[in-house]
């Protein structure tokens, strides 16, 4: 049973109006029919007031919709996949770039400014990566002694 019939269900069992459950909610009347109509899904905000309305769980909204459920499914994979550009490594890799031309300024020698460099940007493009390479790593290590 898709959300919105259940939502429809449940506010008929409990003898309550669109406009009840939106004041409610303080949603707007057509926000309560586009989710009752399948139209659009509640944020998780209001699926928690709607349960408390309707006395069920959240669970049991999720349990009932496979659309719903699919639907926070991609959501989980886009927030893990979601590569940021701002993360530690980017920072690190600047970082590195930063002390190693501030190193060969001091010193008087280019070749620190280029490795550092180089190493600065691989850091900063491939940090996840890296930390995953190192976690397998880690991981074999451990697997064999």
């Amino acid at each position: 049973m898709r959300l919105g019939n259940q939502l429809q269900k449940l506010r008929e069992e409990q003898k309550m109006s669109e406009e009840e459950v939106a004041e409610q909610l303080s949603v707007s009347v057509q926000h309560i029919h586009k989710w009752e109509n399948n139209k659009s899904y509640p944020d998780i905000q209001h699926l928690l007031k709607l349960s408390d309305i309707y006395e069920t769980t959240i669970d049991e909204f999720i349990k009932k919709d496979a659309t719903l459920q699919n639907r926070i499914n991609i959501r989980e994979e886009e927030k893990e996949d979601g590569d940021e550009l701002f993360h530690p490594g980017f920072y690190i890799g600047i970082g590195i770039m930063f002390l190693g031309t501030l190193l060969s300024l001091i010193i008087g020698n280019l070749t620190i400014t280029m490795v550092s460099n180089i190493a600065g940007m691989l850091i900063a493009c491939f940090y996840k990566g890296i930390l995953k390479l190192l976690k397998d790593v880690k991981k074999d290590f451990y697997e064999q002694g």
